[in-house]
């Protein structure tokens, strides 16, 4: 089986990715963590200054997230225009302007999906990121082409 696609990363795109990426993290998990405690210790009695340092907390990681990835768009001429994708059955291609790259099925670290987004690691901070709303019809086959070629314990796609 063999799907093709396009897909167009954009600051939206790239803020989801990174929103994903960051509270799965430990460091996203434990800011997250830190921030809530925080707002709570505030509710049960403590002064001011945990509230407004909890708040803070919760809401300087998005804020930069957001801000990191306008800038990234920006920055990275490969999201000006569309990255058309080749699912086969060795692996993946990702073609732009005549360039081709591919990368084997193997060799692949992960597979999950966001609630706009399915994301293909290809190395432990790299990934493709294909858009729900660019995938259209062939969402479906993109996750069975995926699901068929990874180890399942690699794949995190819920539909």
């Amino acid at each position: 089986m063999e799907v093709e696609f396009d897909v167009k990363v954009t600051p939206g795109v790239l803020y989801d990715y990174m929103l994903y990426h960051t509270y799965t993290s430990a460091s996203g998990l434990i800011g997250a963590v830190v921030g809530a405690l925080l707002v709570v210790a505030f509710f049960m009695g403590n002064s001011v200054l945990c509230l407004i340092a909890g708040i803070v907390i919760l809401a300087y990681l998005p804020w930069t997230l957001f801000i990191k990835s306008r800038q990234q768009y920006l920055a990275n001429p490969a999201f000006k225009n569309p990255l058309h994708y080749r699912l086969t059955e060795e692996g993946m291609e990702v073609s732009q302007n005549g360039e081709v790259q591919s990368q084997k099925w193997a060799e692949m670290h992960k597979a999950v999906s966001t609630p706009k987004s399915l994301i293909v690691y290809t190395s432990p901070v790299n990934a493709s990121i294909f858009p729900k709303k660019d995938l259209g019809e062939k969402a479906l086959l993109v996750i069975e082409a995926i699901s068929t070629h990874m180890p399942p314990k690699k794949v995190k796609i819920r539909s």
